[in-house]
């Protein structure tokens, strides 16, 4: 088992298998828990800590509610690969699992030009019968499929779309055509059969969906990507601060 130590506060309000399920969510938010690593079974939990098993259970079906752990019949309970991403800072995905110590994929279903759609066009401020360079994917964490993603970029700034490799933004940085910034706009919806097939989540599942449209520091915009995040996995942060 990763380290994890737990003192019960006698004092607190809190009832015990509440007090394990925060310390447990505190030691796989600070890393001690892998991503896909088995959580110790309830059995070695109040084993190892001197507890019941009913507290135990109470715990990690806490756990499996805030959708920390994955539980597998007959295999056990999983840490979840989670990403918290902050809405203040411009970023790709690969940037953001590398700095989370995730390895980042992606499984490629098309990569090349396309005439430009209606919103597209709006969007990348195109004229009629532009193409655009487009990439469609499922963007995975450690192997496990995190959201589908679909872009679309001006055919001047990405000439080459073969030639993308895990990250967009790595690549785009290399022509230095990278975004600077970014207006996005996140919405709620349901899986439809196809979106929950590629997320690999049952039909009607709640997905966030993400537009965003990244701008050149000379105001030009340079790629529309439309993302489809499984919520189960995904968390946006955002720090307020009062005047």
């Amino acid at each position: 088992m990763a380290h994890f130590d737990f003192k019960p506060d006698a004092d607190a309000a809190s009832p015990l298998y509440l007090q394990l399920a925060q310390a447990l969510a505190r030691a796989i938010a600070e890393g001690r828990f892998q991503a896909d690593e088995a959580l110790p079974s309830e059995r070695q939990l109040a084993e190892d800590l001197g507890l019941s098993r009913v507290t135990a259970r109470k715990a990690i079906e806490r756990l499996a509610e805030q959708g920390l752990i994955q539980r597998k019949r007959g295999s056990g309970n999983y840490i979840r690969p989670r990403l918290e991403q902050p809405l203040t800072r411009l970023s790709g995905f690969s940037e953001e699992l590398n700095q989370r110590g995730f390895v980042p994929g992606s499984r490629w279903l098309f990569r090349g030009f396309a005439a430009a759609q209606p919103d597209e066009q709006l969007q990348l401020e195109l004229h009629a019968g532009e193409r655009v360079a487009r990439l469609e994917r499922q963007r995975l964490a450690d192997g496990v499929v995190m959201a589908y993603e679909l872009s679309a970029l001006p055919e001047s700034a990405l000439p080459d779309p073969e030639a993308v490799g895990a990250s967009l933004y790595g690549h785009l940085a290399k022509l230095d055509r990278a975004p600077v910034r970014a207006l996005q706009h996140i919405r709620a919806l349901n899986a439809d059969a196809r979106l929950a097939t590629l997320l690999e989540v049952p039909a009607g599942s709640a997905v966030l969906f993400i537009t965003r449209v990244g701008y050149l520091a000379d105001g030009r915009a340079v790629e529309l990507t439309h993302s489809y995040c499984r919520s189960d996995y995904y968390d946006f942060v955002v720090e307020m601060k009062r005047d």
